[in-house]
């Protein structure tokens, strides 16, 4: 039985059709992406079934008894609230259970115990355990530890996240209600690679219905069973995956191509036969004949939309010196204000490590990926080697003739040194340095018209923001890019647009980003952050992954490395490295696949006879002292329920089974988590 059927709905905005005519059906376990160019109506179609916009038209039904939960990109409105309480905010009919259980409770220890009473009781209690019972917070704290929220996140108030954050709580409160339904706009923006990947596997486990809405091409296709096609207005769906879809599309667009063809030839003998014979006596009639076939003919045309697609490439750069950068025995910290090195300790108290005893190095036309969880330092690092914030220990040298094109996460830099209400073209211009007439054809180029390179810079949507970004950066001349996710705000053709940009360009590229699909096709090395140091992976994201997925499987290695890390001090020791400038016949530690294989090869076969490391013993230690103490709080309870009172009334009954159930499900657990550490 389907959970959500939607016939043939319609939206107008602003007098002007967005939608007609969408229909389809959610099953259970079913997980729908919706696909569509910017603008297409996905966000409004999601608030529509949420009932948070209006439907002008069609038929939308709900299962009984179902429930259905919308995360968008809109921030919590209560700012005092602590996380923790948004959360289950969010829960509401748990709450509300637990509310009525509460009252019947105290009317009960007041000495009422009259059938009815305990009736309503009992349904409660049955309403409760439907919902999972008691153990419900402890759904809603997992989400929020799975979307990188520590425990002590969740007694802050809102107001001390960053919008990043306040997208990831309102994401953890979706996923805490336990809707039949979720409906989810754009749910991977602001997540780290780890919370993409926990948060895949927890939809793909999710007895429920999905419907969402993203730009992640890898996500889309790990999660995806279905797609629902917006175009024009109208909908399709297709039964499959994101990748089968997007070959199915493909060759629609050419089937398309064919028929419009097709057509425009006729189009053009039925013409020429018009033209020839229309005032000619015998021919009159069927020159007559093919007008009216003309007038009735419906055109096959295109999407107007359609051809709006962004394409660029950037231009081959001058010649650097073999090593771009080389950072040696750095340390990068933050905090504290944010006061230079060299300020006074009583300054700089308060700072916090992000990286210590760091080594990097670049080299012309190498592209590395930089890749590690959120909060450990990516983009401090990245902007040092840009030049815009200094070492806090360390050195960092730059090779001869290095030009860098920066391009910040959230496109600070445009605009600068103009006034605030500066337009696009200005702005350009006063970036790149172009006369009027190539600023526009440059912007045109960025899909933006005649009239948007006149909007205001303070009016541009994020989308348009990374556009106009991307513009400056292409026109730089720059050999080396310096890329802080630069997919954010772009759509699926647009991020394609820039992977295949990339993959291109001869120069140097480090690149920060969250969008695996770009990792994969870009990098050719991967440099991680670890434990506040840098590792280098000889390979791209896919090698990277297998490494990881390896170390993660298999004991880890002498101390408490794995068999495939590369340290500061064993890069240092294997292999002398290049200089900032130049320096003839120095090789590649880290990158070179044959050193970094031999040192492997030899850490395996230590570790075969290392046994498991430190953290995995200390890890099994605690989970088998989590299992004692689960075992002992069972006996306890056990011995405490084997008193007649205990299970003297229906309300004691009730509430001693519902204790022990949790009792004995908190050694479930503790086994579960120590089988896992041993297996």
């Amino acid at each position: 039985m389907a959970l959500l059927t939607a016939s043939d709905l319609g939206k107008d905005v602003a007098g002007q059709p967005l939608l007609r005519g969408v229909s389809f059906k959610l099953e259970r376990r079913e997980r729908v992406t919706v696909a569509g160019r910017n603008g297409a109506g996905k966000t409004t179609l999601l608030r529509m079934l949420a009932g948070e916009a209006s439907i002008d038209s069609g038929e939308l039904s709900l299962a009984k008894g179902m429930r259905i939960t919308l995360h968008d990109q809109r921030p919590p409105a209560e700012r005092e609230m602590l996380l923790r309480d948004y959360v289950l905010s969010g829960c509401s009919e748990e709450l509300a259970i637990e509310a009525k259980l509460a009252r019947l409770e105290s009317q009960m220890s007041a000495g009422a115990a009259d059938e009815a009473l305990l009736a309503r009781y009992a349904r409660a209690q049955a309403q409760l355990d439907a919902r999972g019972g008691y153990r419900w917070r402890d759904r809603a704290t997992e989400m929020a530890h799975g979307l990188g929220f520590a425990q002590d996140d969740l007694l802050r108030a809102l107001h001390t996240f960053s919008g990043g954050e306040l997208t990831r709580a309102s994401l953890v409160r979706a996923l805490a209600t336990g809707a039949d339904v979720l409906l989810l706009d754009e749910p991977t923006n602001h997540l780290d690679i780890g919370s993409l990947e926990w948060l895949e596997q927890t939809l793909v486990e999710l007895d429920a219905a999905v419907l969402l809405v993203a730009h992640d091409r890898w996500f889309l296709e790990a999660v995806g069973t279905a797609v629902l096609e917006l175009e024009a207005g109208r909908s399709r769906y297709f039964a499959g995956s994101w990748h089968q879809w997007r070959r199915e599309r493909a060759a629609r667009e050419i089937a398309l191509g064919r028929a419009i063809a097709a057509q425009r030839a006729e189009i053009e003998r039925m013409e020429r036969f018009i033209a020839r014979f229309r005032y000619k006596a015998t021919k009159a009639r069927q020159a007559q004949s093919r007008v009216k076939k003309l007038a009735k003919m419906e055109r096959i045309e295109r999407d107007p939309g359609a051809s709006r697609n962004l394409e660029f490439s950037f231009s081959t750069p001058q010649r650097s010196a073999r090593v771009i950068f080389e950072l040696s025995d750095a340390r990068i910290e933050v905090g504290g204000q944010d006061e230079p090195a060299a300020a006074p300790a009583r300054a700089r108290a308060g700072r916090r490590v992000l990286i210590d005893r760091a080594e990097l190095w670049l080299e012309r036309g190498e592209h590395v990926s930089l890749v590690g969880p959120n909060g450990t330092g990516k983009t401090t690092l990245i902007q040092t080697l840009a030049g815009r914030r200094e070492l806090a220990q360390g050195s960092l040298s730059t090779g001869h003739n290095v030009n860098i094109g920066y391009l910040s996460q959230h496109a600070d830099e445009l605009g600068d040194g103009g006034p605030p209400s500066q337009s696009v073209l200005e702005a350009a211009q006063r970036a790149t340095g172009l006369t009027p007439g190539k600023a526009r054809a440059l912007l045109g180029r960025f899909l933006f018209s005649r009239e948007e390179v006149e909007k205001p810079l303070e009016g541009l949507s994020g989308g348009e923001r990374r556009r106009l970004s991307l513009a400056i950066l292409v026109s730089s001349g720059a050999n080396v890019l310096v890329l802080d996710e630069p997919t954010n705000h772009l759509d699926i053709d647009s991020r394609e647009a820039l992977e295949d940009a990339l993959r291109s360009f001869t120069g140097a590229v480090l690149l920060v980003s969250h969008d695996r699909a770009l990792l994969d096709a870009v990098g050719v090395r991967t440099i991680a952050i670890e434990e506040r140091a840098l590792r280098s992976y000889a390979g791209g994201w896919a090698e990277y992954l297998r490494e990881r997925d390896e170390r993660r499987a298999a004991p880890a290695g002498v101390g408490t490395r794995s068999e495939n890390e590369l340290d500061a001090s064993e890069v240092a020791a294997a292999a002398p490295r290049p200089r900032a400038g130049g320096g003839r016949g120095r090789a590649r530690s880290a990158g070179d696949p044959a050193s970094a294989g031999a040192a492997a090869r030899t850490r395996r076969s230590r570790a075969k006879q290392a046994g498991p490391s430190k953290n995995r013993l200390s890890e099994q230690a605690k989970a088998e002292r989590a299992v004692e103490e689960a075992e002992a709080a069972l006996r306890a309870l056990e011995d405490e329920l084997a008193d007649p009172a205990a299970w003297a009334t229906r309300y004691e009954s009730a509430k001693s089974a519902a204790r022990h159930t949790a009792a004995r499900r908190a050694v479930e657990v503790a086994y579960a988590q120590l089988e896992a550490l041993i297996g």
